[in-house]
């Protein structure tokens, strides 16, 4: 609904935050056509709203799949109509890139949270990769239907997952700009070094090319511990020893945030030696 209809619904009086009416006979507004009385304790209903639609909608999600997935599945454990879930979304597909982007939110808190240790550039990157990696491995292996989602995200340009894409790769860029500053690499332009290693590590994290090239663990572990020290040397780091995934910096932030590495349940953190 645009803003125009919303002002010939309500003769241009009254906001629609009213109109939408749940199980519970609470108020909770439509997320377009706000108007000129949007209160900020509208847009707390609006966002409680919001993420009841997304919890219900992740869960059959996950379950099966988002292809499979309706607005009509989603209003009926919600106690509603269609109608009010629309009020919120404008549809389906605004739906799956809302849970898309809820999922990979987690992911990118790690990445940074990888970014703003004290570490040096090169155990930042190692340790960075590998998390992707494990990542996207981990969703293939135990988590199908958010494997699935990813793809779909991916070959479709969804919002929410080409903006991950970008926040991935500016940290990226601020981890090799560390380096470049520390004299750990060498390279003429942070954006075509960032870009550099994205496109030398799609195989280990891009959703479609993982599932292309499935491997046994003690093989992939392998090639992933192979393409990181070619990236290295490819950013001129010819000290192999500070390109080593530190398991004691794991450990140790795992010790103080026990949630850090609960979305990566393969339990490999592989090392360049």
């Amino acid at each position: 609904m645009t803003g125009h209809d919303a002002k010939e619904k309500t003769n241009g009086s009254t906001s629609m935050i009213r109109d939408a009416y749940w199980p519970s006979d609470r108020p909770e507004p439509e997320f377009e056509g706000r108007g000129p009385y949007f209160s900020a304790s509208d847009e707390a209903i609006l966002a409680q709203g919001r993420d009841r639609i997304l919890d219900i909608a992740e869960k059959h999600i996950r379950r099966i799949g988002h292809r499979k997935t309706t607005v009509a599945d989603i209003a009926s454990d919600l106690g509603t109509s269609r109608a009010n879930v629309y009020r919120f979304f404008p549809g389906r597909a605004a739906i799956d890139n809302a849970v898309c982007g809820r999922v990979v939110k987690a992911l990118t808190e790690i990445a940074f949270s990888i970014a703003r240790t004290d570490a040096t550039a090169s155990k930042k990157l190692v340790e960075l990769l590998n998390v992707l990696h494990q990542h996207s491995r981990r969703t293939l292996m135990e988590e199908r239907p958010i494997h699935e989602l990813f793809v779909a995200a991916t070959n479709e340009n969804w919002a929410t997952m080409n903006a991950h894409s970008e926040r991935i790769r500016a940290i990226l860029e601020a981890i090799i700009r560390q380096g470049l500053q520390s004299g750990e690499f060498q390279a003429e332009n942070v954006d075509d070094a960032a870009q550099g290693v994205i496109t030398a590590f799609l195989p280990f994290s891009h959703p479609v090319l993982v599932a292309q090239c499935f491997q046994e663990e003690d093989e992939i572990a392998a090639s992933v511990n192979a393409q990181i020290r070619f990236i290295m040397r490819a950013l001129g780091k010819s000290d192999r020893r500070g390109t080593e995934a530190s398991e004691a910096t794991l450990a140790a932030t795992a010790n103080s945030d026990p949630d850090y590495l609960s979305h990566f349940s393969v339990p490999v953190i592989y090392e360049c030696s």
